[in-house]
């Protein structure tokens, strides 16, 4: 009996036992579970982060898109959604400026029979021939005489001097000679028509181009038989040469227009490129030539490879050229600074035209700085005190923490 009970009690004990490392052992994978669960928890509540992000930039995506769109939509309506027309003169710019015809005035000059013209023709006949007074000498040849126009208008016709800066009534007449002329207030179309004039006036044939998109126009001046493009708009106020008489393959690179109409720009003769150019003969070189034509501040790198020039040797410098391009990109010159080039064929090998345009800091135009009486300048505060001297003026404290 007494044997019956301690092995009734030792199962008692193994059972418990048992339990307890059953039970111990239940709880150890109760304790794991819980925290796989945890971590699913927190790998759906990031999940959820993931998504609300990626909607977010999804969203982003779709207002830029609607932009582009938007922008788009208003670029085909600038352009008149219309196709490009076959002609020069009566054409209209960004849907609101007119390329009109300059003969009649350029005719009475070299005629001298004014009486065909308008009261505002008579006064452009007259603005245009002080001026050729003024830049024209009588053993310059035509290139001569057009480099001249182009750095008179470059650097006279950039901004306003005195109130008329901010006098906004002259844009009524932006778009032609007379308002450009007469109030140094220009869009291209007027820069455009303004050198053609004076082209004209000079015996040099001239043509003012548009692009086929109809939102900008320039001009083709023909020298010794050959036709060149020259943007004075594009150089306004800098007056670098870098839009002056290039080639087709250049003007390419940034404008499209009806070359089945316009004549051709094929000829290098007087390319301001090819006319300036250095001969290179170490294409490795190029990367420190322009760095230093980079350092000078300089508009117009051009260099001429002339011996063992081939396909392989014209890819090692473009890919030099896209190198530093990428380079200046992710730089300080990223904001001041857009560079292009194109290639040429030259008289004995290949040019490669590496235009330089700088951004001018600052470029609006300032008001033009007038010294008023003190008196004047009383009279004016107290007008208006009297009118709004009931309304503080804004502003706040620097020092103040803003929201």
């Amino acid at each position: 009996m007494k044997k019956t009970r301690i092995l009734v009690v030792l199962l008692v004990v193994l059972a418990i036992g048992a339990e307890l490392a059953l039970g111990g052992l239940g709880y150890a994978q109760l304790r794991e579970s819980a925290k796989t669960l945890s971590a699913m928890r927190q790998d759906n509540e990031s999940l959820r982060e993931d998504n609300a992000a990626l909607q977010e930039a999804l969203g982003g995506l779709r207002e830029e898109l609607s932009q582009i769109r938007e922008d788009f939509d208003k670029l085909k309506e600038l352009a008149g959604e219309s196709e490009d027309v076959a002609q020069e003169d009566d054409v209209k710019i960004a849907n609101e400026y007119t390329i009109r015809s300059t003969l009649p005035i350029s005719d009475a000059y070299h005629s001298g029979d004014r009486s065909g013209l308008d009261d505002k023709q008579k006064e452009t006949l007259d603005m245009a021939s002080e001026v050729l007074e003024q830049i024209i000498q009588e053993d310059m040849d035509d290139y001569e005489k057009e480099q001249a126009v182009y750095l008179w208008m470059t650097k006279n016709l950039s901004s306003d001097n005195g109130l008329l800066l901010v006098i906004p009534n002259t844009q009524a007449d932006c778009d032609n000679p007379y308002g450009v002329l007469k109030y140094h207030n220009a869009v291209c179309v007027g820069y455009a028509t303004t050198f053609r004039l004076f082209m004209q006036m000079l015996d040099i044939p001239c043509m003012v181009v548009h692009n086929s998109e109809r939102y900008h126009s320039w001009d083709l001046v023909q020298l010794d038989g050959g036709w060149y493009h020259t943007d004075i708009y594009s150089d306004a106020g800098q007056g670098d040469f870098s839009h002056f008489n290039l080639t087709d393959s250049m003007q390419q690179m940034s404008q499209s227009w009806n070359q089945d109409f316009f004549p051709a720009a094929t000829s290098a003769e007087f390319c301001y490129a090819v006319r300036e150019s250095k001969v290179e003969k170490d294409i490795y070189h190029v990367p420190a030539a322009l760095r230093k034509a980079l350092d000078n501040r300089d508009s117009l790198l051009a260099l001429r490879f002339e011996e063992d020039f081939g396909e392989k040797e014209a890819q090692i410098v473009q890919e030099m050229l896209n190198n530093v391009q990428n380079r200046l990109d992710y730089s300080d010159y990223g904001n001041e600074l857009y560079m292009h080039w194109s290639w040429m064929p030259a008289e004995k090998g290949w040019l490669v035209a590496i235009s330089l345009n700088w951004y001018e800091q600052g470029c609006d135009d300032p008001e033009p700085e007038i010294k008023l009486p003190d008196e004047a300048y009383e009279q004016l505060n107290q007008a208006v005190e009297d009118a709004f001297g009931d309304i503080e003026s804004g502003g706040y404290d620097e020092n103040e923490d803003l929201p």
